[in-house]
């Protein structure tokens, strides 16, 4: 586990970093090359890792004219498909969903007030756990980082098209459509947008969930209707919108662009502590999008209270809470063990 701990610390040390901006922007593209490398490369970690492998293994014998009628998100059957082509293996499709993942994420970072906290944030959880397990929705995730930062633009339209491009690899990612509602500030365009927005979402149900909907709701409610460790991890969402709601008046203040969305954000990450006895998993699984709201939050803390509190004295505080939240799950996460030891088929055997 000791690579975690290190890439933890490299992260935390570029959040504190001090300088001159070319020598952040290497340690930047230093860091985007060393999560590109862990995460697409590992040798069985991952929850899912042998799942992943039964559908690369599946999808390469099948004629392309058929991959689509397997049950698999359309864009995740495409790029095994295109991988097996190329005889390019597990490898090639890791590599193709850690690119759009961590380029969605080193771009939703950069437009936060502080990149390099955000990006410490991100690695406990969203890299370590969601990267490198739930490999499709990492992608869906990546994508919808993208729409986030056409969302602080105002721009429906881009917001609206990577939903669906995350919808193509993880169909849950629909439920993010609605929230387009809340980017634009013209009330004369509300009832455009719903106007647009409804078949948009009834199409997208008929194509990606209505055919697997029975199999859908047997993996999400019937068989696996329990999933341990939910509820904290629905909390590590609410305790920042709580943070959120608590200054939302100085939040509205220096960030009205995106204000709306994130308090909408805040509602639905705070609502969902209490759908957790409904079905956990299917709240666990949901609220993967919302983890963007920690990146969000934590990264503007500084910003927020500058004039009360040092802005490095939040961030080493943010660093050892999320320091502790990485060495809880490695330690204590009842799936943790198919995280480790951390193996990579260039740097072999790394403990």
């Amino acid at each position: 586990m000791l690579v975690y701990y290190l890439t933890y610390i490299f992260a935390s040390f570029l959040t504190i970093l001090s300088g001159k901006k070319n020598t952040k922007v290497f340690y930047g593209i230093l860091f985007f090359i060393l999560l590109i490398l862990l995460i697409s490369f590992r040798y069985q970690v991952g929850g899912d890792w042998y799942s992943y492998l039964d559908h690369y293994n599946t999808l390469i014998n099948i004629p392309f004219k058929n991959i689509f009628q397997y049950g698999f998100d359309p864009g995740h059957a495409f790029v095994n498909w295109i991988m097996g082509q190329y005889k390019l293996g597990i490898y090639g499709v890791n590599f193709i969903y850690a690119l759009i993942f961590t380029i969605g994420l080193f771009v939703f970072s950069i437009h936060q007030p502080n990149p390099f906290l955000a990006l410490a944030v991100a690695f406990p959880y969203l890299v370590l756990v969601v990267a490198m397990g739930y490999s499709r929705q990492s992608v869906a995730i990546g994508f919808f980082m993208l729409a986030l930062t056409y969302m602080q633009k105002q721009n429906f339209w881009k917001y609206v098209f990577w939903i669906f491009m995350a919808a193509l690899f993880h169909k849950t990612a629909l439920v993010l459509l609605p929230f387009a509602l809340f980017i634009k500030k013209e009330k004369k365009s509300w009832w455009v947008y719903v106007i647009i927005l409804v078949p948009a979402l009834y199409g997208g149900w008929n194509m990606l969930i209505e055919p697997h909907l029975e199999h859908l709701v047997n993996i999400y409610v019937g068989r696996h209707k329990e999933s341990s460790g939910a509820f904290i991890r629905v909390m590590m969402n609410a305790i920042p919108a709580v943070l959120f709601l608590i200054n939302r008046k100085k939040w509205k203040r220096f960030f009205y662009t995106d204000y709306k969305f994130w308090l909408w954000i805040s509602i639905a990450s705070i609502s969902s502590l209490f759908f957790l006895t409904i079905s956990s998993t299917v709240v666990d699984r949901l609220s993967l999008y919302f983890i963007p709201l920690q990146l969000v939050v934590y990264s503007r803390l500084p910003d927020i209270y500058k004039n009360k509190v040092s802005p490095r004295i939040i961030k080493i505080c943010i660093i050892i809470f999320y320091g502790v939240v990485l060495f809880v799950w490695l330690n204590f996460a009842s799936h943790s063990n198919e995280w480790l030891p951390y193996q990579n088929i260039i740097f072999k055997d790394i403990v």
